[in-house]
């Protein structure tokens, strides 16, 4: 599998697309209903309310849009990663490991907040790489803010992704006063727009859909499901950030910078999990794009096939049996 996915062919599209019903077929056999929590946001509350009464409360539609979302989300971040030339040949990789991650919990599954805050993460990432060549950045860095700013009307934590916005503007572009105060204005004017609508319609309650934000320690039932899912995260991850460290000198400045990025955006996605925390790892999710990448890394750069096909089998293994099989 590993082999497939490491070269460019348009078939390969069709092949990640049957990895990810095998991956995901769960959703359509046990459909649920999304269950809203007290850290999504008001957007998500109102699309939830919608969806349910466009089908009748029937589950299966949010099956079929958790399904997409995943399915977009991980050809979208695969065309990232070969547009920026992140590996020296373009390949699947980065879209199959995002599949085979998001399966390591149940719960990454399933319609929420955090799965759709993903699919406005990666368009934004996308301005972010764009930043380093681009010689009008004004209107990148005005949507960019626009995406992170929507994302905390999904999902409150979401606003810590703010960080990541100035850290991209500190390592992709040198300082320009002007610059900083349009993504300001970016990240600023969902929340703009919202109070003018709440003002104009009498309803003026602005602090009930402002984040709610509040830290706390971590809180889950430990198991060996859940040691092995986190283990089969952690290591590929440190095995595609030594390979990474280790091919730096080969790559190009805006490469190498990318991959800093993917870094940073790992940093602020683990603040996710202590802000509003809550007894599943659904908020977890947030991590997984980055995570991907080096994944991704950890199956393209040894000479053998050995130790990425071991890695690869052995979460696979883990994900079918825990999607399937309730592990």
């Amino acid at each position: 599998m590993i082999t497939i996915f490491k070269q460019k062919n348009p078939g390969n599209a069709l092949i990640l697309l049957i990895y990810a019903l095998v991956l995901k077929f769960p959703v359509f056999l046990h459909p649920s209903l999304p269950v809203t929590k007290p850290q999504d946001g008001f957007l998500y509350r109102e699309l939830v309310a919608w969806l349910n009464g466009f089908s009748g409360g029937s589950p299966a539609i949010f099956s079929l849009l958790s399904f997409l979302l995943l399915f977009t989300q991980a050809s979208h971040l695969n065309k990232i990663v070969n547009d920026q030339r992140l590996f020296p040949k373009p390949n699947f990789l980065a879209g199959m490991s995002y599949l085979l991650i998001t399966s390591f919990f149940p719960e990454w599954n399933l319609f929420s907040a955090g799965l759709l805050v993903n699919s406005l993460l990666i368009w934004a990432l996308v301005k972010m790489m764009a930043l380093y060549n681009t010689q009008s950045p004004k209107t990148q860095l005005f949507n960019m803010g626009i995406l992170v700013g929507l994302a905390s009307f999904l999902f409150f934590p979401a606003a810590a992704f703010v960080l990541l916005v100035f850290f991209a503007l500190l390592l992709m572009r040198p300082f320009r006063f002007s610059e900083w105060v349009i993504t300001l204005m970016g990240l600023l004017a969902p929340y703009y727009f919202l109070f003018i609508v709440l003002f104009l319609s009498g309803n003026w309650t602005p602090a009930k859909y402002l984040p709610q934000i509040s830290i706390d320690m971590l809180r889950f039932r430990p198991s060996i499901w859940v040691a092995a899912a986190i283990s089969l995260m952690v290591i590929p991850f440190l095995a595609g950030g030594y390979f990474v460290q280790a091919n730096l000198g080969k790559m190009l400045i805006q490469t190498r910078k990318c991959w800093s990025l993917l870094l940073l955006y790992i940093l602020v996605s683990t603040l996710i999990p202590f802000i509003n925390t809550s007894q599943d790892f659904g908020n977890w999710i947030l991590c997984t794009v980055p995570f991907a990448a080096f994944h991704a890394a950890a199956y393209f750069y040894p000479k053998t096939g050995l130790m990425p096909g071991i890695l690869h089998w052995l979460g696979f293994a883990l994900a079918v049996y825990l999607n399937y099989f309730g592990g």
